[in-house]
Parts: structure tokens; sequence; C-alpha cells
């Protein structure tokens, strides 16, 4: 992918198992200085309560070398507060506190919100809260998924519009 030039090379999430922990460990000494600097870690925020220099998945982000790192987060209200059960305060909290984290230490990040296309059409308000919180604590990429695949495309259009 390198070769042919490709940007950003998603190349796992640290931690989340042993062939990606291996991946990152042997990509330091392994790769070429092009190829490492294309690298991308996947990972997520922060959990619920805990500071981002706290979370053991975030550490492992940082370890892992990558120059780029991409988290997901929740940018669908109910999804915060049915599936993760956070405040939405702390959502908010848990996406700036994570990209401000790891921005501090010259990580570039992208934050991929997930479920952004139905969030926004349930509540716009607090998804583009979302993205804002990501920007102001320095992401460089948003990232709008359609994590279900449902969203029409004139919906994708307009809601891309709308948010950029």
């Amino acid at each position: 992918l390198s070769a042919f030039n490709v940007d950003y090379i998603e190349a796992g999430w640290p931690g989340s198992n042993p062939k990606d922990e291996e991946f990152f460990h042997r990509a330091q000494t392994e790769l070429d200085a092009k190829t490492k600097s294309k690298l991308v870690a996947f990972g997520s925020t922060r959990r619920k309560r805990i500071q981002a220099k706290d979370d053991a998945q975030i550490q492992k982000l940082v370890e892992c070398g990558a120059p780029t790192v991409c988290i997901v987060a929740k940018a669908h209200l109910w999804q915060v507060t049915d599936i993760i059960r956070a405040e939405p305060s702390e959502n908010i909290d848990m996406i700036s506190d994570s990209v401000s984290y790891l921005t501090s230490l010259g990580i570039d990040v992208m934050v991929d919100l997930e479920h952004y296309f139905d969030g926004f059409k349930f509540d716009e308000e607090y998804t583009l809260k979302c993205c804002d919180a990501a920007v102001k604590a320095g992401a460089k990429v948003l990232v709008m998924c359609d994590t279900n695949g449902g969203s029409m495309p004139w919906e994708v259009d307009e809601i891309t519009k709308e948010t950029v």
C-alpha cells in the first residue's frame, strides 16, 4: 500500500489481540520510514470515569509507535445513553480527553464517529457537539460513519453538507 502512495494504512488495534500487538512491535524495526509514517493504529476513546492517561487501551495506542491513531467514538445520543450507558456530557468528555491527550503527545488523531448519520437524524445538535469536541481537542480528521449502512445516498449528501 505504501508503494501505491496510499496516505494512511490502518494497521490494526494494538492490544486487542496478539497478532495486532506483534505487528506494531515488528513494524518499528521491519518497515521502512515511509511506510511507518503512514501507519494508523485503531482504538477507541477512553472508558467512562477514567482519564485518558490512565486508560490501558489508550496507552496501547501511545506505545505502539504509530504516528496516527483513529479512535472510534459514539456520535449517536441513543448509543451513548442506552448502549455504553454514559451521560451525554461524559461521552463528550471521553472524546475531548482522548483526543487532547493523544495530540499532546504529538500523535495525529482521526475520530471515527460511529453511527454518525443515524445520530444526526436522531439528534443533530448532540452529534455536532461530538464533532466540535473532537475538533477543539485537536483531531485532524473526522470520519462520518454510516455504521449500519442504512442511510440513503441523498441523506449522506445532505447531512455531510450540513456538517461541513
